[in-house]
């Protein structure tokens, strides 16, 4: 039906005495083509599509035919979608607020790694020292069970090599992991620096080397 004609029977609609002035709903009739207007949404409206029109013979708003069922499923998964995205973008800000919480200017990205590589050989230090001190020990007993190859090894000698055997094997494999921790502390500093860049537009630094850290650069 014309738009004009449509507004002529709600406004005859509104005008009745049968119709409170307010909202029409109005859809066309599949076998007459014609509208099928109501104060409340007509029995042959419902899924379908219809228009909500006010009594000046205003359309207040169009609302499409119910989604199909892949409908739906499109519409959710992109809403899954924008809400992953939405989210990542928060904790991208989070991130990023902390980060230069963190750091004040670049050269704290320098002196806290130098810290971390300094904490780092100090512990590696620590660990070689306790292998030393288990292995002289080891050495000592070893000695001493020279004299048990022909008879039986006392039980608390015996006890004491296996124990310090198994501190030796403990402390290197420690000290191990301390050595690769130097690879971690280089990727997350230089993650570091590469986003306070990124976030602040500021040059980047060098990265310290060998645990040294880089210094203060004074403000002009």
């Amino acid at each position: 039906m014309p738009s004009r004609l449509l507004s002529l029977v709600v406004l005859a609609l509104a005008a009745s005495p049968l119709f409170a002035a307010g909202e029409f709903y109005c859809c066309p009739d599949a076998a007459s083509g014609r509208s099928i207007c109501g104060d409340t949404l007509p029995e042959q409206c419902r899924g379908r599509a219809y228009r909500v029109i006010g009594n000046s013979g205003n359309v207040i708003k169009e609302v499409g035919p119910p989604l199909s069922a892949e409908q739906k499923a499109e519409q959710a998964a992109e809403a899954r979608r924008k809400k992953q995205i939405d989210d990542a973008a928060r904790e991208q800000r989070y991130k990023d607020q902390a980060l230069l919480d963190t750091y004040a200017m670049p050269q704290d990205i320098d002196l806290a790694q130098g810290k971390a590589e300094r904490d780092v050989n100090l512990a590696i230090q620590d660990t070689q020292a306790r292998i030393d001190e288990a292995r002289a020990k080891r050495k000592k007993f070893e000695a001493e069970a020279e004299f048990y190859k022909k008879k039986p090894m006392p039980a608390d000698l015996a006890k004491e090599l296996r124990t310090l055997e198994h501190e030796i094997k403990i402390q290197q494999e420690l000290l191990e992991v301390k050595k690769r921790e130097f690879d971690t502390i280089k990727a997350k500093y230089d993650a570091d620096r590469k986003r306070y860049y990124e976030v602040t537009k500021r040059p980047p630094t060098a990265a310290p080397s060998n645990g040294a850290a880089a210094p203060a650069l004074r403000p002009r």
